[in-house]
C-alpha cells in the first residue's frame, strides 16, 4: 500500500518530466524535432507539435503546424534533423542582418525558418502568416475536388502507390510533353525574330544553334509545369523528395544547356560583327571570351549540383576561395599572364598581322591566347611572348603609322661641280613628286654635309602604302630614277677610297672627270629624266 501511494506521488512528475524532454524548444534542432516528432503516424499527438508556433490559439496552430509540414513534404524538402545546429544561441550570418533565425531550406524555401523568441525557439510569425499561401502553391484548388470526385477503387494501391496517383502521374507527363512541343515552336519562332533584328540576315548556323536553344528552354517549362502539379498528387514524402531532386537536377542540366548555347549564339553574332570591323584583334578576342563564358556556366552549373546533392554552399564557397588562393599562389606567372591578356584588349595597343617591335622582338602579331602572344619575325620563326611582359613593355606598333618614311644619304664624288650637285638635288626632287607611291607634300632632298670620302646628300621620303611589298617596289623604282638622273647629268657616286693627287707630272693628265655644267643641258636633262619616269609609272599602273 505505501509502495503504491509512493507510485501515485511520482507519476505525475515522470509525465511531466517525459513530456518536457520530448517538447524541448532550446534550440533550432530541439524545435525541429519537436515539430516532425509529433506529427509522424506512430507518435502523432498534435497538440504538442503545436507547441512550436507562438502567440495563436491551440486549434490554429494545431492547424498551422500541420500545414508547415504538408508544404514540406509536398515539395518533397527531407528535413536532416542531424543536420540541425543545437546553439541555442545560432544567428543567421549568411542573411543582410545579423539575428536568432535559422532558415531550414535557404535556396528551395526561404518562407519557411524559425526564430528565437525569449529563451524558446518557434516558427517564425512570417511563416505562420504565409503558410495559407505557400499551402495553395503546393497544393491548388482543384486537389480537394479530386480528392471528392475519387472512387473506391481508385484508391486501391500498387507498391505503395494509390491508383488514382498512378493515372495523373501519367496525365502529368502526357501533359508536360504536349506544352513542350508547343513551347519549342513559341520559342523558336521568337528566338528567330530576335536573331534576324540583330544581325539582319537568316544565317543558317545560326539557326540551328537557336533550335538547340528552343529545346532546352521548352523541357524547362515542363519541368516547371511538374514542380508545380506533381505536389497534387501527394505521394509521401520519400517519392515526392526523389521526384524533385529528379526535376531539380534536370532543371540545373536544363539551364547549363541553354547558357552554353546562349553563349555560343552571341560569340556567333560577336564574331559576325568582329569580321566587318577594322582591327582583327577582336577576331581573336572572340575564342578567349567563349571559352571564358563556358567555363563560367560550367563551373556555376556544377556548384549547384552539389547544392542539390546536399553540400553546404558555405562550406563550399570557402573550400573554392582557399583552393584558388593557394592555386593562385602556386601559378602567380599564370594569373600575371592572364591580367596582362586584359590589358591587351582593353588598351588594344596592337592588332592581329600588325608589325610591331618589342623589345628585341621585330615580327607580325599572328595569336593572342590566354597566357602569350604569338609574334612571326621576318626570318618566319614565331616568338611566343608571355603577355605579362608585354603589357609591360614598350611597343612601337608599325602597323599604326601614317606611311612608310625612308631615309637615307646619297654620297657624291668631292669633285662634283656645285652647279651639277643643285641639278642633281632639284632633279631627285622631281623624281620624288612624280613617283606615284611617295607623299609629294612631305620629303626632304638636301645637301646636308661632307662625309670621309663622299658629299652627303640626305634623301627623306614617304611611301604611301605600308605593306613591306609594295614600299620594297616603289624603293626599286625611285633607286632607278636617281641612278638614271646621275649617268644622264654625268654625276659618279663616291665610294670609299683614297686619292693621291699629283698636280704636275711630265705629260700626264689628272684622273679627275670632266664636268659637263651648261644650265641648258642640265635643265634638258632632268626633264627629259622626270618625263620618262612619269610615263614609266603611267604604263605600269596600266
Amino acid at each position: 500500500m505505501k509502495n503504491f501511494l509512493w507510485l501515485l506521488f511520482f507519476l505525475p512528475m515522470f509525465s511531466i518530466a517525459q513530456d518536457s524532454i520530448r517538447v524541448d524548444l532550446s534550440n533550432p534542432h530541439a524545435t525541429v524535432y519537436t515539430h516532425l516528432y509529433f506529427l509522424q503516424a506512430d507518435s502523432y499527438e498534435p497538440k504538442k507539435a503545436a507547441k512550436t508556433i507562438l502567440g495563436l490559439s491551440e486549434t490554429t496552430a494545431i492547424k498551422k503546424a500541420i500545414k508547415i509540414k504538408q508544404v514540406l513534404d509536398g515539395k518533397g524538402l527531407y528535413i536532416d534533423v542531424n543536420k540541425i545546429s543545437t546553439n541555442p544561441n545560432y544567428k543567421d550570418s549568411i542573411g543582410y542582418s545579423s539575428y536568432f533565425k535559422y532558415v531550414l531550406f535557404p535556396q528551395r524555401m526561404p518562407d519557411i525558418y524559425l526564430e528565437k523568441t525569449g529563451e524558446n525557439w518557434y516558427f517564425s510569425s512570417e511563416t505562420v502568416a504565409k503558410i495559407e499561401s505557400l499551402y495553395k502553391e503546393v497544393y491548388p484548388w482543384y486537389v480537394e475536388k479530386i480528392q471528392n470526385i475519387i472512387p473506391v477503387s481508385g484508391h486501391k494501391k500498387i507498391i505503395g502507390i494509390e491508383l488514382w496517383q498512378f493515372i495523373g502521374f501519367i496525365i502529368m507527363i502526357a501533359l508536360g510533353y504536349l506544352i513542350f512541343l508547343i513551347v519549342k515552336r513559341i520559342v523558336f519562332f521568337i528566338l528567330r525574330r530576335i536573331q534576324h533584328q540583330i544581325t539582319k540576315n537568316t544565317n543558317l548556323e545560326v539557326n540551328k544553334v537557336l533550335k538547340k536553344l528552343a529545346h532546352p528552354i521548352s523541357l524547362l517549362v515542363s519541368v516547371a509545369f511538374a514542380d508545380k502539379i506533381a505536389p497534387s498528387l501527394q505521394l509521401g514524402l520519400e517519392i515526392n523528395t526523389w521526384i524533385f531532386l529528379g526535376l531539380n537536377i534536370a532543371e540545373t542540366i536544363f539551364w547549363i544547356y541553354v547558357f552554353l548555347k546562349l553563349v555560343q549564339v552571341v560569340m556567333f553574332i560577336y564574331g559576325e560583327f568582329a569580321e566587318k570591323s577594322h582591327g582583327k584583334l577582336d577576331d581573336q578576342l572572340v575564342p578567349i571570351l567563349n571559352s571564358f563564358f563556358t567555363g563560367l556556366v560550367i563551373v556555376i552549373g556544377v556548384f549547384r549540383l552539389l547544392i542539390l546533392f546536399g553540400v553546404d554552399a558555405a562550406t563550399m564557397l570557402a573550400g573554392a576561395t582557399i583552393g584558388g588562393l593557394a592555386v593562385a599562389l602556386a601559378s602567380q606567372d599564370t594569373v600575371k599572364n592572364l591580367i596582362g591578356t586584359i590589358m591587351i584588349f582593353l588598351d588594344k595597343p596592337f592588332h592581329i598581322q600588325d608589325w610591331i617591335e618589342a623589345g628585341e622582338v621585330v615580327g607580325t602579331v599572328e595569336k593572342v591566347g590566354f597566357r602569350s602572344t604569338s609574334v612571326r619575325a621576318a626570318d618566319t620563326s614565331v616568338y611566343q611572348i608571355p603577355n605579362s611582359k608585354l603589357s609591360e613593355i614598350v611597343i612601337n606598333n608599325k602597323g599604326l603609322r601614317l606611311f612608310r618614311r625612308y631615309n637615307t644619304n646619297l654620297g657624291l664624288r668631292y669633285d662634283t661641280p656645285p652647279e651639277l650637285i643643285e641639278a642633281f638635288v632639284k632633279g631627285v626632287r622631281e623624281i620624288i613628286i612624280a613617283h606615284p607611291e611617295t607623299r609629294s607634300d612631305s620629303f626632304n632632298v638636301e645637301f646636308t654635309g661632307f662625309g670621309d670620302s663622299a658629299l652627303l646628300v640626305m634623301v627623306n621620303v614617304y611611301f604611301k602604302s605600308l605593306a613591306w611589298g609594295i614600299a620594297q617596289s616603289s624603293k626599286h623604282r625611285l633607286h632607278i630614277a636617281i641612278v638614271k638622273l646621275a649617268k644622264e647629268l654625268g654625276v659618279d657616286f663616291a665610294f670609299p677610297s683614297t686619292t693621291v693627287s699629283i698636280e704636275q707630272f711630265p705629260e700626264k693628265k689628272g684622273l679627275s672627270p670632266k664636268y659637263d655644267i651648261k644650265k641648258d643641258r642640265i635643265d634638258a636633262v632632268i626633264s627629259e629624266v622626270v618625263k620618262d619616269f612619269s610615263s614609266e609609272n603611267s604604263s605600269n599602273s596600266e
